[in-house]
């Protein structure tokens, strides 16, 4: 727990330096360019930059945010860029440059650059040195997670959501769309964090009336551990246990260099998909496996958001899989993945898959017609919508041989047309 790794005299520094900044909204901060729209947005989109020692990516960022989504999109969305340097001088030569490039996105309110003077700041020297990290490492992340929290806090009341990423990274095509559909996927969950990616924090979407908060978090334990563990703790604190991560990821790591010491930084997200408009649908649906289940790897886990997959036992040939949505749906194309990274032999031998539809009470449907089979634990069917005169009630994988391995379903996404 973050509260057991305070030790008395770092909580009362801690305290202390914090008891200034109780009231984020007196921070003077500079707004080096853009001013804020007087009509709140869907989506801030915040992102903190400090100087390189190798590698600058920061206006490649912008241009892939503006460039990837429509006019539309753009009318909803505000990028709000908190240049953190402590060299002033680098501050405002990059804020000039940010101008000149991307002038009429700052005309329109859609980008704002801001910076929090040092005078506001806690202490960054003698920290602890948590998890034996060198000082620079400590000083680095500490800075960093101050950088964040006064840009949360500066971010909190321009839109209903925000989306923290990095200032090195590429985004897929109608992102903000893509983030609209997953909202409306949650909309009976009490979430704290949504995940866009698998990376550090790039592509976390959070309710900007959760932002204060937020940046109050980063402050009081700054000096404990690096942001991303920082975030992990904020959501479980909201009471949200498991990870709701979507996929594809829409955003992609693009830098090669650390802004810490300009170190070789090769991360990459395997998730991402440029096309974000190609997400799948899934309709709520009800599952049922005739598999025993391993440990707590549901069937759900295939389907939905959550983290991870189903794990069934003994698959034989006969076993099945079943997803019954909750009211009828157009299906037009299906993809399963079986097996993992971790586990690439659980994958499924041999397969089909179903389409069904219902005839009587039962939780399963009644009638099915076979629209493909597994290939080395892979299917991806189109043009479904075609075959099954009618809506489509069930989708249900069937194993077709026995096999000794278990079984792996990593995913399935399920597109539909309208007129569901």
């Amino acid at each position: 727990m973050i509260l057991q790794l305070l030790q008395p005299e770092g909580a009362q520094r801690i305290l202390r330096d914090t008891a200034k900044l109780s009231a984020l909204h007196n921070v003077s901060y500079q707004l080096l360019a853009g001013s804020p729209a007087p009509r709140k947005r869907f989506l801030a989109v915040g992102l903190a930059s400090v100087q390189r020692p190798r590698g600058f990516y920061l206006l490649a960022t912008l241009q892939s945010l503006f460039s990837q989504s429509t006019e539309e999109e753009l009318q909803e969305m505000v990028v709000v860029v908190h240049l953190a340097d402590t060299d002033p001088s680098w501050n405002v030569r990059v804020a000039a440059t940010i101008a000149q490039k991307f002038t009429r996105h700052i005309l329109l309110g859609r980008l704002l650059l801001i910076h929090a003077p040092p005078e506001f700041y806690p202490t960054l020297e003698g920290l602890k040195r948590n998890f034996n990290d060198a000082e620079e490492r400590v000083r680095f992340r500490s800075k960093q997670n101050v950088d964040y929290a006064f840009l949360l806090a500066f971010a909190a009341n321009l839109s209903s959501y925000y989306l923290m990423i990095e200032d090195d990274v590429w985004s897929a095509r109608s992102f903000l769309t893509a983030i609209r559909r997953a909202l409306a996927s949650q909309e009976s969950s009490n979430w704290a964090t949504l995940e866009f990616s698998k990376l550090g924090y790039i592509g976390k979407l959070y309710r900007s009336s959760d932002l204060p908060r937020l940046a109050h978090f980063l402050l009081l334990f700054y000096q404990e551990m690096p942001c991303d563990w920082l975030l992990v703790h904020f959501r479980q604190l909201l009471a949200q246990k498991d990870v709701i991560r979507f996929k594809p990821s829409l955003f992609q790591h693009m830098g090669l260099y650390s802004s810490f010491q300009g170190t070789v930084n090769r991360l990459e997200d395997e998730d991402f998909q440029a096309d974000a408009l190609d997400l799948p649908d899934n309709p709520p649906a009800s599952l049922y496996t005739s598999m025993s289940i391993f440990e707590n790897y549901e069937p759900l886990k295939a389907y939905s958001s959550a983290q991870g997959y189903f794990w069934g036992k003994d698959p034989a040939a006969g076993s099945t899989f079943s997803i019954v949505f909750k009211h009828p749906a157009r299906v037009s194309r299906v993809r399963v993945r079986t097996g993992s990274k971790e586990r690439p032999g659980d994958f499924l031998r041999a397969g089909l898959l179903e389409l069904g539809q219902r005839r009587d009470r039962s939780q399963h449907c009644s009638f099915y017609i076979p629209v493909g089979s597994f290939e080395k634990g892979m299917l991806e069917q189109r043009g479904l919508e075609r075959v099954l005169p009618g809506p489509v009630e069930c989708v249900r994988i069937r194993v077709t041989q026995d096999q000794s391995e278990w079984l792996i379903i990593e995913s399935i996404d399920i597109w539909t047309t309208a007129g569901t």
